[in-house]
């Protein structure tokens, strides 16, 4: 998806007559379902000015030109791409980030800097990096980009409004970067003029766009499928964006916790698929590779569970759970991330807890006190039960009890619900989770959504799914049926039953022997046969699929009458959440914004409750005929 592509003439044309930031403006507003805010559309007739004058300086005029240009299984745009022949006969694309920062000052961060943005003076990565980024992201998903007959993609920053003089951005700690990814200041007009022409002087743009527009699209990755080649090392997923900084500041902050002298914490937030355990494997492997103590942990036991039985028995132990990092001495440890931290409890005791381990500190102050550098990955909307307190307040709050130096960073890419920002927004307003401005769900946001009229039809679509692609969907419902025990044979019962229809819950971890081929839950999101199993909010966190099959439960139903979602403890069986009726609404509200986020591609939905059913079609747009 692209908002603006056209030829050189006629994007020279645009500007000139003042019509370029219109027609972004249409498309923006047609696709998003929403006003374009008025600072984006004043920098886009800014910027894009500068492009109108290289291209008219490099005399490009068989060339295309693509703006705000949105990749596979993403919400992040890139800001220009321009398409055409090299002077060598190669077929070109040329990726142009631009940047309108004026003035930037050296960060204590390696890699970073430190610019005016959105208010304020923020940390940024350097351009070049953030360029790479976007580089590697295409070339990861976009087919066009191999073989031998392949478009090359040439990656560039074009900061506009910044001069040479100012130094920063050229410093020689920069020049590896900037070797492969080039940075072009406000005095660089001819030299990169005559770089674009190089490129793409021999035209032929149309030719190359289109293959580019017809590029076979590489398969969505799943993190877990990667998971051990990426503690080993390799470059799989590579960071974007808002990650990049976030990541740059976890790394330089790990390679100085022993000289600064006081404790470090980082905050990590971000909503479903922002990449928060992308950057806490990537962290993981590159702290480990420099020798430094560092562990891995959470508060989700089929997270952790998966994550050991991938990784092996060695690599295994790294990996450990809020309440079991064996009381570590204070600043034991070099490095502890803490993912899903909304999972962190009040204590870490609990009744298998041995007398003389057991700790007088809140959980929160155990993790920060056994670390130099604590980070934590967290979305404030995904806590569950009453036992899970872990909140950005909590953190900071008890950091500064520390006197620990905080780093805040909120992660806004995100990579899960095929991209659609539009989709997420729309399922916090529609849960009422939080306002947003997306009211509609509209036919053009790129999430498969589909309501099914029987949970045997949804199931049907799910299998369907996992047998295109294996182990790639699942099932999952509201936390409305008991949870059995298995049977003394290693069967399991039925415990999910609505009429006709009947399904196991995951295998309980710790309770009798099983038949093969069933899965415990700790295992259910990596084990094959867990397809044929019901999962709950406790055994897909922080996990992901193409596809998720949610069965919606009656214990939140929406009241029409009223116009507000009724909480029904009654209809629950999770008793700790059943307990605390004062807050039970806000626990199943995000437990089902949890299940209905899970998937990367598509999610797929049957409604218990006929009036719950009603009110989310009356929230999805039909498509108009033509």
């Amino acid at each position: 998806m692209k908002l603006y592509a056209g030829t050189t003439n006629e994007f020279v044309q645009d500007a000139l007559t003042n019509k370029l930031d219109d027609k972004i403006k249409a498309a923006y507003e047609d696709y998003f379902y929403k006003m374009a805010n008025p600072r984006e559309v004043a920098s886009w007739t800014y910027s894009l000015q500068f492009v109108k004058n290289l291209i008219e300086l490099a005399s490009l005029s068989d060339n295309i030109i693509m703006v705000e240009y949105i990749p596979p299984f993403s919400n992040m745009r890139i800001d220009c791409v321009l398409f055409g022949r090299g002077e060598d006969q190669v077929d070109n694309a040329v990726l142009i980030e631009l940047k309108q920062w004026t003035h930037v000052t050296e960060s204590d961060v390696e890699n970073n800097v430190t610019t005016f943005v959105g208010g304020g003076n923020r940390p940024e990565a350097h351009p070049s990096y953030q360029v790479a980024g976007y580089h590697n992201y295409l070339k990861d998903y976009l087919r066009v980009f191999e073989g031998n007959s392949a478009i090359q993609l040439n990656s560039i920053a074009y900061c506009h409004n910044y001069s040479r003089s100012a130094d920063v951005l050229f410093g020689p700690q920069f020049e590896k970067i900037r070797a492969q990814f080039p940075l072009f200041a406000k005095e660089d007009v001819k030299p990169l003029s005559v770089y674009l022409k190089a490129k793409l002087g021999q035209g032929h743009g149309w030719d190359i766009f289109n293959r580019f527009s017809n590029s076979e699209i590489g398969p969505s990755k799943k993190l877990l499928a990667y998971a051990k080649e990426m503690i080993a090392g390799q470059e799989v997923f590579h960071l974007v964006e808002d990650q990049i900084t976030a990541y740059n500041t976890i790394v330089d902050r790990a390679k100085k916790c022993s000289k600064l002298g006081t404790k470090s914490v980082i905050l990590v937030s971000g909503g479903p698929g922002t990449g928060k355990s992308l950057i806490a494997l990537n962290a993981m492997a590159e702290l480990a590779s420099r020798g430094l103590t560092v562990f891995h942990a959470t508060g989700s036991a089929a997270f952790t569970s998966t994550l050991r039985r991938i990784l092996g028995q060695r690599t295994g132990t790294l990996f450990k759970y809020f309440n079991r990092l064996g009381n570590p001495k204070e600043n034991e440890i070099d490095v502890l991330i803490c993912d899903e931290a909304h999972r962190i409890r009040r204590t870490s005791n609990d009744r298998f807890t041995r007398k003389d381990h057991r700790s007088n500190m809140s959980q929160i102050e155990e993790l920060i006190s056994a670390a130099k550098l604590s980070i934590f990955f967290i979305d404030d909307y995904q806590v569950v039960r009453p036992s899970e307190i872990g909140s950005t307040g909590l953190i900071k709050e008890t950091a500064e009890k520390f006197g620990a130096e905080i780093h805040e960073f909120e992660l806004k890419t995100q990579f899960r619900c095929n991209g659609s920002d539009g989709y997420l927004n729309w399922l916090d307003n529609t849960l009422g989770v939080r306002d947003t401005v997306n009211v509609m769900l509209t036919p053009k946001e790129k999430m498969d959504f589909r309501i099914f009229e029987s949970p045997n039809e949804l199931y049907t679509a799910i299998k369907r799914k996992n047998e295109e692609k294996p182990n790639s969907a699942r099932m999952v419902a509201g936390f409305c049926w008991p949870w059995s025990n298995p049977n003394s044979d290693g069967t399991l019962n039925e415990d999910v039953v609505i009429g006709d229809f009947g399904m196991t819950w995951e295998a309980k971890n710790d309770v009798g022997r099983l038949k093969p081929g069933i899965p415990r839950a700790k295992f259910w999101a990596y084990d094959p046969n867990g397809v044929n199993q019901m999962g709950s909010i406790y055994t897909i966190q922080g996990f992901e699929f193409d596809y998720v099959g949610v069965v919606f439960g009656t214990d939140l139903v929406y009241d029409p009458i009223q116009s507000s979602w009724i909480g029904h403890p009654e209809n629950s069986a999770d008793s700790l959440a059943r307990r605390d009726k004062q807050n039970f609404l806000r626990y199943v509200r995000n437990a089902y914004r949890v299940l209905m986020t899970r998937g990367m591609l598509g999610c797929y939905v049957y409604f218990m409750d006929k009036d719950t059913e009603q009110y989310f079609k009356s929230r999805i747009q039909t498509p108009t005929s033509t």
